[in-house]
């Protein structure tokens, strides 16, 4: 049995927050001892966040370039893969290489270990060999990984996670793309802008299940446009390959492609983590904290693995309060009002809330200095229209039992959308209380959907009352001057 070495903090897997996490304490003069079995960066900068964005931004300029023949001459278009392919790999991702990354963590003073770390009882994080002993804490943010369905057959195909699409560096033919979420529609048009014929398959009633049924439409819309077959309500029962060509089996009609993308959602795979060792549940799809990030004493986690979203602003948005919650309870350990000398390094978690009285919630009342507040979440699907929303959709404001008010306004109506014309779709929808005079949720559609969310991210957070908004200044004329008709059409 290896001898434990005493550090003050372990951090297991440095995705986005995991990273955060481990640099800002080595930064602020802990030994802080950083593992990472897979990139050190996790998925958003080598699988998703940034290489899609590349590929999403490549796939945009040809559309764009189809619109000059409807407003301002002629102009021909030949997509090709190869340049979108190398700056990914050269610029993105290193060719999937962490080595700046693990450079950048050591340089704050971190140190990186390479491997899968798991806890071996309280306040003990086993890598191989190597033990670790933490003393003021263990933070956890081993991410999740695509989540399979159980489909017969499926797993005995050569199928594509994000990875896979990710990587590519010759287009197939044909895609079949299962699950019409976020991801898969992004990636869905995409490779149809590219020239791909491109199936989507998703097993609900509509794509992007989880926003308004009308950004839905507007999605569904676009992408159909662009060629995108969308097959909705249909339930995947069997997936076979013949060795070059995939079949989707569904409802007695079979889907065929080259190529079978499955973006089904995510999962947390907790049963790797030891989590027995510390009386924690491994069986739950994701890890539950509490509002300080907290799993069990000495113990957080941050990023995908506590189930809030898959969102590199959720990860960073938590690593701060980690860091700060982190910090504190050191210099409580060690006594003294700052024992430590470091908590203004936090940056925003705990000194800024608690400087500005604490986060506000909905009714009014504040959230404690640092605690997580999810009310104003903001999430963006980057298609062409990109599709932005914060807060609740009308049909969870209404389950809740919220006195519903929805102001609605048609972008392509406004002076912006017309004088946009080609690619013009898109709207803002506003979800509001009419008790408390505030939004508790909106989705804006539309070329800028995720820029002009920003607006209504601060109305939702901030509980700006409607009267507020509505004698605001909306400058004329841009895309966000639809969120004042919108306003104006509430009931």
């Amino acid at each position: 049995m290896a001898e434990p070495e005493l550090v003050d903090v372990v951090v297991v897997g440095l995705g986005v927050g995991g990273e955060e996490v481990a640099g800002r304490l080595a930064e602020a003069g802990l030994t802080v001892v950083g593992i990472e079995r897979n990139l050190v960066g996790g998925e958003c900068p080598y699988w998703g966040c940034i290489p899609s964005k590349m590929m999403i931004r490549a796939a945009n300029a040809l559309a764009e370039a189809h619109r000059v023949n409807e407003l301002a001459g002629s102009a021909q278009v030949r997509p090709d893969w190869a340049p979108v392919a190398k700056r990914i790999r050269e610029e993105a991702t290193d060719t999937w290489d962490d080595k700046v990354a693990v450079e950048r963590f050591t340089g704050k003073g971190g140190r990186f270990v390479r491997g899968s770390g798991r806890l071996d009882g309280p306040g003990r994080v086993r890598v191989g060999e190597q033990v670790f002993h933490a003393r003021y804490g263990i933070v956890l943010g081993t991410g999740t990984r695509p989540s399979i369905p159980p489909i017969d057959g499926l797993a005995d195909t050569p199928y594509w996670t994000n990875h896979q699409a990710i990587e590519v560096e010759e287009l197939p033919e044909s895609l079949l793309v299962l699950g019409g979420g976020a991801i898969g529609l992004e990636l869905a048009q995409v490779f149809a802008r590219f020239g791909v014929q491109v199936t989507v398959i998703e097993a609900a009633d509509r794509v992007l299940a989880i926003e308004e049924p009308e950004a839905s439409d507007v999605a569904a819309g676009a992408l159909r446009a662009d060629g995108v077959r969308i097959e909705t309500g249909v339930r995947a029962g069997r997936v076979s390959h013949d060795g070059t060509t995939f079949t989707v089996h569904a409802d007695g009609t079979g889907f065929t492609g080259e190529k079978l993308l499955v973006v089904t959602g995510r999962k947390a795979h907790l049963e790797e983590l030891g989590l027995d060792t510390v009386g924690v549940d491994a069986t739950q799809r994701y890890l539950p904290v509490n509002e300080r990030m907290h799993v069990t004493e000495g113990i957080w986690a941050v990023g995908d693995l506590t189930g809030e979203g898959a969102f590199t602003h959720i990860a960073m948005y938590q690593a701060g309060i980690v860091v700060a919650d982190v910090l504190d309870h050191m210099r409580r350990t060690k006594g003294g009002p700052d024992a430590s000398g470091t908590a203004s390094v936090v940056g925003g978690a705990a000194g800024v809330a608690s400087a500005v009285g604490g986060a506000t919630s909905a009714g009014g009342s504040t959230a404690a200095p640092g605690s997580a507040d999810y009310r104003a979440l903001p999430r963006v699907t980057f298609t062409d229209p990109e599709v932005g929303a914060v807060g609740l959709t009308e049909r969870q404001a209404r389950e809740r039992g919220i006195n519903v008010q929805i102001g609605y306004a048609d972008l392509t109506a406004s002076a912006r959308g017309w004088i946009h014309k080609a690619g013009n779709e898109g709207f803002i929808k506003l979800v509001a209380d009419a008790d408390q005079g505030v939004l508790v949720g909106a989705t804006s559609v539309g070329p800028a959907g995720g820029e002009v969310l920003s607006a209504l991210v601060v109305a939702v957070h901030a509980a700006v009352p409607l009267s507020h908004l509505r004698h605001m200044i909306y400058a004329y004329p841009t895309f966000h001057r639809a969120i004042e008709d919108a306003l104006r059409n509430l009931k």
